[in-house]
């Protein structure tokens, strides 16, 4: 099942970043779609001060739940 990234998605980096000062794990919120599959995140620590924006691939990125999802099986 692919789920589509969508502005405001909360999401986790999945591999490390070091050029962009991120590591894998690392939360974020998508700000901007800016091409298929390239969206600009930005990650904020818990004061909600931002200590990072970048540019990120569909594939570097996992969408977190908050909720269980309707899907059975």
């Amino acid at each position: 099942m692919t789920t589509s990234i969508q502005p405001l998605d909360v999401v986790a980096q999945t591999a490390d970043k070091p050029e962009r000062g991120l590591l894998r794990g690392e939360v974020g919120t998508v700000v901007e779609v800016l091409a298929l599959n390239t969206y600009e995140v930005e990650f904020a620590d818990q004061s909600g001060k931002t200590y990072a924006v970048a540019a990120l691939q569909a594939t570097d990125l996992i969408v977190l739940h908050y909720e269980p999802s309707n899907a059975t099986g």
